[in-house]
């Protein structure tokens, strides 16, 4: 764990062990947020966000009232409810807020970051510095620590081993440049599609396949139409806690300080939980009938080299940014 996340949270188990014992919410809440996320229910992320709402509504004595909504129930374009100010907070993969922050399709460049611990190292460092600088220029925040979402892996109905097997594969993107880019590169063709349609899409044959983290590919139950798993690892994502910067700025310090403190306990608790989830999805997707295909990653890498994918990706995003990413990768393209 990086050392200023580290600090927060021990810093919030301090507080929690300090707080005197207050009644039970014993005001009506001053502030009524409301979370948006496009995951399951079930999924780690939501439950550990409501169980920092309930930490919080107790922690303020009910001053602030949360409300997580799941499963994309407050519509597909959640990012810019939270840029105009009619929602409060999304759980946001990083690609997805690249429309409105271009930087932060940074830590999804393919075959970039080598794994987790590496990817964690540099979003709670400096990587996650400069992305989070970038939000508040667009009148966003986010809480520092961000969320596991994973590597991210292709699943479909044929076995796909190297990138000869994507040419004209109509693959499900979440709407982003990035993934697009990278697709297209590839030789597939990139179909961007609201998650909530995926399962409808991949039945109807509106698209060939998808690619998505295992754990949510399995929640939604995919395995149920499709029949290969291939552990392509072409890209790692995470999830940030993304905010309405002038929501934020409204609210008092003491309560600013209750709720990171929550939230980036929560973050920790959801990341452990992604490492056993993880580690028992093949498992699971195995025994629901889906066969795993362990492909040779280093080809997909070299047939993006030679499409210009890292070039194009360097050029966009300028050299500071590119000299940050390099810092956890090595050189990259």
């Amino acid at each position: 764990m990086d050392k200023p996340v580290r600090r927060l949270v021990l810093k919030s188990g301090a507080a929690l062990f300090a707080a005197p014992l207050v009644a039970r919410f014993a005001r009506a809440a001053e502030y009524r947020i409301k979370i948006g996320s496009d995951t399951p229910p079930a999924y780690a992320m939501n439950v550990r966000i409501k169980e920092a709402a309930e930490r919080i509504k107790t922690r303020t004595n009910g001053r602030v009232e949360m409300n997580v909504f799941p499963n994309s129930q407050l519509g597909s374009d959640m990012l810019n409810q939270v840029h105009s100010g009619s929602l409060d907070f999304f759980l946001s993969s990083s690609q997805l807020a690249v429309p409105l922050v271009p930087a932060c399709a940074l830590p999804g460049l393919a075959y970039g970051l080598k794994d987790t611990p590496a990817a964690f190292k540099a979003l709670d460092g400096d990587v996650g510095a400069y992305l989070r600088g970038q939000m508040e220029k667009v009148g966003l925040f986010a809480i520092p620590a961000m969320m596991q979402g994973g590597w991210r892996q292709i699943i479909s109905n044929k076995p796909i081993k190297s990138p000869d097997d994507l040419q004209g594969f109509k693959i499900r993107v979440p709407i982003s440049p990035m993934w697009v880019s990278q697709f297209k590169a590839l030789g597939a063709s990139p179909t961007p599609i609201s998650i909530n349609e995926l399962y409808t899409a991949l039945q109807t044959k509106v698209v060939d396949g998808a690619e998505n983290y295992p754990s949510l590919l399995y929640a939604m139950k995919l395995y149920e139409i499709q029949k290969y798993l291939s552990m392509t690892n072409h890209m790692w994502d995470g999830y940030w806690i993304l905010g309405n910067q002038r929501m934020w700025a409204a609210m008092p310090k003491d309560l600013q300080a209750v709720i990171t403190e929550e939230f980036t306990r929560s973050v920790l608790a959801q990341r452990d939980d992604m490492v056993k989830v993880d580690a028992a999805v093949p498992d699971q997707m195995t025994k629901a009938g889906i066969t795993i295909i362990n492909p040779d990653r280093e080809t997909f890498r070299n047939k993006l080299k030679q499409a210009g994918y890292y070039a194009e990706w360097r050029e966009k995003f300028g050299p500071q940014a590119w000299a940050l990413l390099e810092k956890y990768t090595g050189p990259l393209g």
